[in-house]
Formats: C-alpha cells, sequence, structure tokens
C-alpha cells in the first residue's frame, strides 16, 4: 500500500473519569497517564473495527508500536473530570497509521491535550516494520460508529 491520505472521518471517542489513581501529588492527572489513556482509546478504536489485538498477534506474529509522538499538555484534568479521548487516523502507510488524537473535557469543553503519534505495524520476532494485513482496516475506512463508554 502507498502512502495514502485520509478523507477526514467523525473521530472515534472512548469516555473515561479521572480517579485518585490517576493523579499526582498537585492534584492532576499525571502526565504519563494521559498517554495509557490514548493507548486505551486506540485499542477500542480497534476492537470497534472487529480486531483483536491478542488474536492477531497469536495469529500473525504482528504488533502496532508507537514509532513516535509529539504532544501538548494544554490544560489540566483534575479529580473526577470526565474525558474524552479522540482518535483520528490521518494518514496509512504500507506499515504505519499517522493519528490525531485529542482528550476533551465535555463539561466546559477544553482541549486538554492534543497529540499526534505514528503506529507501526511490526513483526515481533524480528522487531522490523511489517505490512499492515490486508483488510485488516477498511480500505475504504470511514467511522460513524457510536461513542464507546
Amino acid at each position: 500500500m502507498t502512502s495514502t491520505a485520509m478523507i477526514p472521518t467523525p473521530p472515534f471517542e472512548w469516555r473515561l473519569r479521572i480517579y485518585w489513581e490517576d493523579t499526582d501529588a498537585g492534584g492532576v492527572v499525571y502526565h504519563a497517564n494521559y498517554l495509557a489513556f490514548m493507548e486505551r482509546a486506540r485499542t477500542e478504536w480497534l476492537r470497534s473495527l472487529g480486531v483483536d489485538q491478542l488474536e492477531l498477534r497469536q495469529r500473525t506474529g504482528l504488533a502496532f508500536v508507537v514509532r513516535d509522538m509529539k504532544v501538548d499538555w494544554l490544560k489540566p484534568a483534575r479529580l473526577d473530570d470526565e474525558l474524552v479521548v479522540s482518535v483520528t487516523v490521518t494518514e496509512r502507510r504500507a506499515a504505519s497509521m499517522l493519528f490525531e488524537q485529542d482528550i476533551i473535557r465535555p463539561a466546559d469543553g477544553q482541549t486538554v491535550l492534543r497529540a499526534q503519534l505514528r503506529v507501526a505495524c511490526v513483526d515481533l520476532a524480528s522487531m522490523r516494520p511489517a505490512a499492515v494485513p490486508d483488510g485488516l482496516i477498511p480500505d475504504n475506512y470511514h467511522l460513524d460508529a457510536p461513542v464507546a463508554e
């Protein structure tokens, strides 16, 4: 597959609530926890497409890994905040996908975090890039799935 720019589609959205375990001594979400929130949202996006990552790994020896990431932390999130993590695929290549992810606090509409990251498909035995299996992500990918709870 050659590099393909995606037609903008509605983002996949995954909701979460902030608990004590997510916060640091200052009472705000610890910066690294946002990375976990984004990972969970991407996993739920794949599930919404019928992709079981454990089955994919067992069947093909392939997995997705983050290759690079740019993150802008814009506003703090705090205990009991409800957040929405969006997942948008902006580019697909033979062995990788470029994502844009936002974390928004619906209560006030504030964007808490904005990130762009490239996820690569790798062969776990060699840790070398591998083509995303045909049909795993539909070629005409268009997301109109409901918000995942």
